[in-house]
């Protein structure tokens, strides 16, 4: 299905779960592939946020895997393994786990985290490009009056 060339109306009929799902596979290829230029997996940025007392976690406590998993639940993709990614922080010397098994930032993987993170804004900025933060914002409210109407308790 392509939408090149279609009037308003034409728009207006086209199925929103096709386009959403379309637009989330390339925007997750798109972030993906720049954060790999940048030597860094998604899945490994959110095991350093999730374990960051600067960042998602909490109190900054050492996480296990399954705990990681279930706190990353909504955002996860299937190909995405946590444990293997986390092999890739040990190895950095960006974490370091126990003897319980539990994953823990380093202060060295503290700072990468930052670093990595003030990558963000520029890809960001790439994939908002000629797009109106007012657009950005009503297409953000038609989506999620969207998930509302169909009982969604995501919003």
């Amino acid at each position: 299905m392509t939408a090149q060339h279609l009037s308003d109306a034409e728009l207006a009929t086209q199925p929103a779960a096709y386009w959403t799902g379309v637009a989330y596979e390339a925007l997750i290829a798109y972030i993906r592939a720049q954060q790999a230029e940048l030597g860094f997996t998604q899945p490994q940025y959110w095991l350093l946020r999730n374990l960051s007392k600067n960042d998602i976690s909490a109190d900054g406590q050492g996480m296990t895997i399954r705990e990681l998993q279930r706190a990353m639940a909504t955002y996860l993709r299937e190909e995405d393994d946590l444990a293997a990614e986390s092999e890739g922080l040990l190895e950095r010397g960006w974490l370091t786990r126990d003897g319980e098994g539990r994953l823990w930032i380093t202060e060295v993987g503290d700072e990468a985290r930052a670093g990595l993170k003030r990558h963000a804004p520029v890809i960001r900025d790439r994939i908002h490009e000629g797009i109106d933060d007012a657009d950005y914002v009503t297409t953000l409210k038609v989506l999620r009056q969207m998930l509302r109407n169909t009982g969604s308790e995501l919003v």
